[in-house]
């Protein structure tokens, strides 16, 4: 059977919801972070050399990157799904854009300002300034794309473009706080999306157990961030 690795409040997250949507059977194996680092424990690190959030088993095969697992995923147990939208679908080109975007550009504009400021760059620096402006030129570009759509990323289906950027726009901001304030579009969208049964099995099923409590980041405010010591 299919085992996911999920660590809390991590981009793990996509995986566990994947399933969910798709209905698929799945064993699901949660950790929690380490107190005094956030970082995943010992005992998940120890499934595969990246060390890294999701991991995923299956048979023989062990599995870590968040693209490739859904690919993985989708193409082995749900080939007919409307999530990966087919090259003969008019919508085609938008999903497997939005899909590398979110991949490719969101992920490193909010990775790389993170681990900077973490590293004790000053958030006034030249540098730091430069990455928050591209951070958020990059969400009123989605912003726009949304209020578009009115509906998701690729048109008027949930897609795998959707899973892998809703982490962006709200889980991630435990670790990179900002608001959605001046992002209508995406506010609506990560409103909307929260409220799938798919989306809410997860909760119930992964984020549960921690008595920092449950926190989806869908809320319009700067969330508080998580650090050491929570």
């Amino acid at each position: 059977m299919l085992v996911v690795h999920h660590v809390q409040r991590s981009q793990s997250e996509r995986v566990v919801w994947l399933c969910e949507e798709l209905g698929i059977p799945y064993e699901l194996k949660v950790y929690q972070r380490d107190r005094a680092t956030l970082l995943a424990p010992p005992e998940f690190k120890a499934l595969h050399p990246t060390g890294a959030a999701p991991i995923i088993q299956d048979g023989t095969i062990t599995l870590a990157e968040s693209s490739a697992i859904m690919e993985y995923i989708v193409q082995k147990y749900a080939p007919d799904s409307r999530l990966r939208l087919p090259a003969s679908d008019p919508n085609f080109g938008e999903y497997i854009y939005w899909y590398h975007y979110a991949i490719g550009s969101v992920q490193a504009f909010i990775s790389i300002p993170m681990f900077l400021r973490r590293a004790g760059v000053d958030s006034t620096s030249p540098t730091a300034q430069r990455l928050d402006q591209r951070l958020g030129n990059a969400l009123k570009y989605i912003d726009a794309r949304l209020q578009e759509t009115n509906a998701y990323l690729a048109g008027g289906e949930l897609t795998l473009a959707d899973i892998y950027m809703f982490y962006q726009t709200t889980t991630v901001r435990l670790f990179h706080p900002f608001a959605l304030t001046a992002y209508p579009g995406i506010l609506a969208w990560v409103r909307r999306v929260a409220e799938r049964p798919g989306y809410r099995r997860f909760i119930e099923k992964a984020e549960q157990g921690d008595d920092r409590g449950v926190v989806p980041t869908v809320m319009e405010e700067e969330p508080e961030p998580m650090r050491p010591g929570m």
